[in-house]
C-alpha cells in the first residue's frame, strides 16, 4: 500500500463571526457559506445540496452549522450527503467553526457549511 501525504494549505480557518456574517481568512463574508480546501463560497443553505455534494471527493467530514441553535438536518439532505460518502456532523454554527478550525489545523480533510448566527 502506498501512502501519500495530503496538504490542505489552501484551506483557511474561520477567524470570527457575528450577526449575519463570518470572517474567513481576514475577509468578511455575509450570509451562509461553505469553506473547504477549494476556498470560500456562498452556500444556499439547507436547500442547497449541490454545493455540499461537490465536496465529496475532497473531504471526509463536513461540519454543518445550523445557526445559533443546533437543529436536525432534513432527512433527505442527510441521507443524500451520507450516500455520497460524506461524514456529516451537525452542531450550532459557533461550535462548527471551532471544530472545523481545530481539525483543519491538524491537517484533516474537513469542510464547513454554516448558517449565520
Amino acid at each position: 500500500m502506498r501512502l501519500n501525504e495530503i496538504s490542505f494549505t489552501d484551506a483557511v480557518p474561520v477567524d470570527g463571526y457575528g450577526p449575519g456574517f463570518f470572517r474567513v481568512g481576514g475577509k468578511a463574508v455575509d450570509g451562509p457559506l461553505c469553506v473547504s480546501a477549494k476556498g470560500t463560497q456562498t452556500w444556499g443553505g439547507i436547500d442547497d445540496s449541490e454545493t455540499l455534494l461537490a465536496l465529496k471527493d475532497e473531504v471526509d467530514v463536513l461540519f454543518v452549522g445550523t445557526g445559533p441553535e443546533t437543529t436536525h438536518l432534513p432527512a433527505t439532505l442527510r441521507n443524500t450527503l451520507e450516500a455520497a460518502g460524506l461524514g456529516v456532523e451537525v452542531m450550532n454554527s459557533p461550535a462548527a467553526c471551532r471544530t472545523y478550525n481545530v481539525l483543519l489545523s491538524e491537517g484533516r480533510r474537513v469542510a464547513l457549511a454554516v448558517l449565520p448566527v
